[in-house]
């Protein structure tokens, strides 16, 4: 009897597991669909161009995020003429492939101003794909303050997007710090645009 009742158990939690796969892809390709739909630099039939990494839960990690107290701030370079200011708000480590690794979280001395963006934070990385596999300055994560919780938050590069420099010049996208490049391939989210922009 004990066997049936650890045989149902069993099955009942991969059929759970199995169903909350199945919503987190769903509700990834609804991001991705939307993502490319109101996109405000790829129009029209350069939509076609966008390309993505196959969506994969290993890459959507709980890290513990520990604020930081940053009241200077820094430049941050930009791929264009201009620099933009930033301060560090906080860092995130997680654990990937067996690995510990960490980000640095920013926080813009602009945007915060703006009743919109006040609560705007702003993960710019690079990893071993970049250049090859994603786009050659890396790639950017974003999030709201609220978005930690219990000194917690939740780090999903499938969600990982480029910076409008790769569809378009003439933009000054921030340019991520040596500090949050990852010696690992994050082979999640969006991958090098499909067409040139030159």
């Amino acid at each position: 009897m004990k066997m049936i009742i650890s045989t149902l158990i069993v099955i009942l939690l991969v059929t759970v597991n199995a169903k909350g796969q199945q919503a987190y892809i769903q509700n990834l390709k609804a991001f991705r669909a939307d993502y490319v739909s109101t996109h405000e630099v790829v129009k029209g039939k350069d939509k076609k161009y966008f390309r993505f990494f196959a969506i994969d839960s290993l890459y959507r990690i709980t890290g513990v995020f520990d604020k930081l107290e940053d009241s200077t701030g820094f430049t941050m370079k930009t791929s264009g003429t201009i620099t933009k200011q930033y301060y560090k708000y906080g860092k995130v480590r997680f654990s990937l492939r067996d690995t510990i690794l960490q980000l640095f979280i920013y926080q813009s001395k602009d945007l915060m101003k703006t009743a919109k963006y006040k609560d705007y934070l702003f993960i710019p990385f690079t990893d071993l794909t970049t250049g090859d596999e994603t786009y050659g300055s890396g790639r950017y994560l974003d999030f709201a303050i609220d978005s930690i919780k219990n000194n917690t938050l939740v780090l999903d590069f499938n969600k990982a997007y480029n910076p409008y420099c790769a569809y378009a010049s003439g933009y000054h996208c921030p340019l991520p710090p040596k500090e949050n490049f990852l010696k690992m391939a994050i082979v999640a989210g969006e991958k090098v645009f499909g067409k040139s922009i030159h």
